[in-house]
């Protein structure tokens, strides 16, 4: 017979050094995603906007950009609200992917996909995004699918000190 493990081994084994440095790493990705959506990759990004967004496309990427920004801090600086940032990552990069489906139905080239095959790879590379943003933060683990992430986030976060 098994004995549940303490909450405080589940709570390790939710943050463990590979998961820190995915969350690290996913939270430099999406900073320097932001930065390059003011600066260097405006244009390209603006190529990826969907026509049917009632928004301006400078509009669009811009406030994606600060969203990315935003996120990016999040991952890097808020440990202590790893798990309800996960969420929102996840969420984000859903909210994202028609833009991604929109370049590949569209043909629309940018950012170095000029062929059906690039564009095809970045299609299933967004739900890597997703679980990435899952995994690291420990969100996945969480069990949302049967309790809530927030409850058992609330339930499960480090005291108040």
């Amino acid at each position: 017979m098994t004995r549940p493990q303490p909450r405080a081994a589940t709570a390790r084994s939710r943050h463990s050094l590979p998961r820190l440095l995915g969350q690290l790493a996913l939270g430099a990705f999406l900073l320097l995603a932001g930065i390059s959506h003011l600066t260097f990759n405006r244009e390209a990004f603006q190529a990826q906007v969907p026509a049917w967004v009632p928004l301006d496309t400078d509009t669009v990427v811009v406030l994606s950009g600060i969203a990315e920004i935003t996120l990016g801090v999040a991952l890097l600086a808020l440990h202590r609200w790893r798990v309800p940032v996960g969420w929102v990552v996840a969420l984000f990069f859903v909210a994202i992917f028609p833009g991604n489906i929109s370049q590949f139905v569209t043909a629309t080239n940018s950012f170095g996909l000029d062929s059906d095959l690039s564009r095809g790879i970045r299609l299933a590379f967004q739900p890597v995004l997703v679980l990435w943003a899952l995994w690291s933060t420990g969100a996945w683990s969480t069990g949302a699918w049967s309790t809530g992430a927030w409850r058992v986030w609330r339930t499960n976060r480090p005291s108040e000190r």
